[in-house]
């Protein structure tokens, strides 16, 4: 017994002394992060590599106009009950790298260097997590535009106004060029946001951009692999694809939704930045009857990181349900 207490009563005293050692070393070597690491993610399709590539976030207070025909009490309770802050709504945004038959192909441009600026690193970061993820710009073939407002379009521009791709050709909705470019359509457009949407395509578009723009048809590919699909509501050249390889196929959704919840799950509600709320719904209706009948993989340009689920039906909506990280490409 005497043994067994001297060496309980050592180490005792071990542990009590161990803590003060390494609590020095670990302190000087790992100091607080105050980053996140760069954010890509990667599956295949086939034989096409996908890379999706984080934009950031916009976090921001919900105003009463934010979803126009819902009460502010009902969406106040379906953002609880998706955990977001009270009386806040978050974002969010990633764009695509994929690399196709030996070509790289970008599909939308996220919110561009300036607004990276101005929200003070939340946002505006595909063009740096883009290079993280080992791709060059200058490298860069092809940019698909899927509509024409500012977090799909000002990463067209580097900080400085020039082409962000210098080399790449860049492919747009014939619809959405057609109205977006129209003078009369201007004219006639309401001060405030659409007259600012007008404002902003012009800068984007007249920046050296317009001799590389060629815009592209619905129902057809506008890269092997990817066919574009009219989605329309959003803006009246909304374009969503499905991206096929092999049998792999995943349907890119763009922005039928915005943020699942409370999109998907409410989808008769409208929110202030669809230009026809009414199409938009039989829209956003039709496209997710139609991924839920054929189980199609959907990757959602304003879904939670990494953006890609499935979709069932539940009750009067739709649940998007996140597919697994997977760890191997």
């Amino acid at each position: 017994m005497e043994l067994t207490r001297r060496h309980a009563l050592a180490a005792a005293a071990g542990v009590a002394a161990a803590p003060l050692l390494p609590a020095i070393s670990a302190n000087a070597a790992a100091p607080m992060a105050d980053k996140q690491a760069p954010s890509f993610y990667r599956y295949r399709v086939g034989d096409i590599l996908v890379t999706v590539v984080s934009d950031g976030q916009n976090v921001f207070k919900y105003e009463d106009n934010f979803i126009v025909n819902a009460r502010k009490e009902e969406v106040a309770a379906a953002l609880e009950k998706a955990y977001m802050a009270p009386g806040m709504m978050t974002i969010y945004f990633a764009p695509l790298v994929l690399n196709i038959g030996g070509k790289v192909v970008v599909v939308d441009t996220g919110n561009g260097p300036v607004a990276n600026k101005n929200s003070k690193g939340a946002n505006g970061l595909f063009a740096d997590n883009m290079i993280a993820a080992g791709f060059d710009p200058a490298k860069v073939d092809t940019v698909v535009i899927s509509h024409f407002h500012t977090d799909h379009v000002n990463g067209l521009l580097t900080a400085d106004g020039a082409p962000a791709f210098p080399n790449a050709e860049v492919l747009v909705p014939a619809v959405e060029w057609k109205f977006w470019m129209d003078d009369g359509e201007m004219s006639r457009a309401p001060a405030g946001r659409m007259a600012g949407l007008f404002k902003n395509n012009r800068n984007v578009f007249d920046a050296g951009l317009k001799k590389k723009v060629t815009p592209y048809e619905w129902g057809k590919e506008v890269v092997p692999g990817l066919l574009a699909v009219e989605s329309i509501g959003h803006t009246p050249g909304h374009t969503s694809y499905v991206l096929s390889s092999g049998s792999g196929k995943v349907f890119i959704q763009s922005d039928v939704t915005n943020n699942p919840n409370p999109f998907a799950t409410n989808p008769g509600w409208h929110a202030f930045f669809d230009q026809d709320g009414e199409v938009a719904e039989k829209t956003r209706r039709r496209v997710y009857d139609m991924v839920v009948a054929e189980k199609l993989m959907v990757q959602g340009f304003h879904y939670p990181f990494p953006g890609l689920g499935h979709v069932e039906k539940d009750g009067s909506g739709y649940r998007v349900v996140p597919a697994p990280w997977n760890p191997v490409i």
